[in-house]
């Protein structure tokens, strides 16, 4: 990780919704440094708002949660999301289709593109860019170590020698610099044709972003981690702040809180990029939405992804660098319960 630490493992949440009817749905939740402490937080505030509400009144209960996440929760940004999937689940498979096509089906394949960790130095970044691509991915996004602006220069220099003029490189450094800095950046990214720019400044740096949008031709892409979507989104949208959004069902308020911040994008004809939500079963659903919305262009996931894919019966159904939609009711996938059965340290 950039701060230094090393992870012994990845720790996750397993969210479950059961009706009265006895059906249920569940999905994986992003917990952070802490799956225990995550999930307390989780139960003893999501528990009891949900128990005894229609499982299909997402609406009423989004607009419900807003309010009574103000008063007294302050969730984590993770933390809804996971909620909102089931409930979506749930009236995909009672409706006898796939989440995609239940939300309004837009296309049946989407591309797919990866994204680096933190690596050593410019060699190991060039090196995993081919890997990528000579594994038929159709885009590579690096996140540089954010150490000094130079070092990152070249790293993005050395990237883009890797793989060739043709192949689609992003750059996501993840808040590091100046404005003066993300300026010196962006140019060098433009000089070298990457895609987008994304998070070089902080999200809630409004004023800094606005100002780098202007002054740049290459794209900047902003907004994942803002919390309470889309409302914190529509004046980065409306002014401009950014040339385009991201959002997931991860970070961004679940299925519904990523179709609201996307649509909204739409309205003023602007992307709506889908930020990897890091676990496979997440990613499942990300799959799902890319389905689902118009203005996004690629689903992404991090790389090495044997890394991060676990949690599902099978892989996620991609070849030759392009994901295709399932077309079995709901996610159309079965989560693993051997492994998450494995790997649960306490059910609350």
């Amino acid at each position: 990780m950039r701060d230094g630490q090393s992870l012994d493992a990845l720790e996750f949440l397993v969210y479950t919704l059961r009706t009265e009817s006895g059906r249920s749905a569940s999905m994986f939740g992003f917990a952070g440094r802490s799956a225990l402490g995550a999930g307390h937080l989780a139960a003893a505030s999501l528990r009891p708002f949900f128990t005894g509400r229609n499982a299909l009144d997402r609406e009423a209960a989004w607009l419900d949660w807003r309010t009574a996440d103000r008063w007294w929760h302050h969730l984590p940004i993770y933390s809804y999301g996971p909620v909102d999937c089931c409930l979506w689940i749930l009236a995909a498979e009672a409706a006898d289709q796939p989440l995609w096509r239940y939300i309004g089906g837009a296309r049946a394949e989407v591309p797919v593109y990866t994204s680096s960790m933190v690596l050593a130095d410019a060699s190991a970044y060039a090196a995993e860019a081919a890997e990528v691509k000579n594994a038929g991915l159709k885009a590579y996004k690096v996140h540089p170590p954010g150490r000094s602006l130079d070092e990152d220069i070249d790293i993005h220099r050395a990237v883009r020698d890797a793989v060739g003029p043709e192949f689609t490189l992003m750059s996501d450094p993840v808040a590091p610099y100046t404005l003066e800095e993300a300026v010196r950046l962006g140019r060098a990214l433009e000089h070298l044709d990457y895609r987008w720019l994304e998070e070089p400044l902080p999200d809630e740096a409004f004023g800094a972003l606005r100002e780098l949008t202007r002054i740049l031709d290459i794209p900047v892409v902003g907004t994942e981690v803002l919390p309470k979507h889309p409302y914190s989104v529509a004046e980065c949208i409306a002014s401009r702040v950014v040339d385009a959004v991201r959002a997931d069902p991860s970070w961004s308020g679940g299925v519904t809180g990523t179709l609201k911040t996307a649509r909204l994008a739409e309205a003023f004809h602007m992307q709506c990029e889908l930020h990897t939500t890091i676990f496979h079963p997440l990613e499942l659903v990300n799959l799902h939405l890319a389905g689902a919305i118009g203005n996004c262009t690629y689903l992404e996931l991090l790389w090495p992804t044997d890394t991060f894919g676990f949690g599902l019966k099978e892989p996620l159904p991609i070849s030759d660098g392009v994901a295709r939609m399932p077309e079995r009711p709901g996610l159309g996938i079965e989560l693993d319960w051997d492994l998450i059965d494995n790997a649960t340290i306490a059910e609350l």
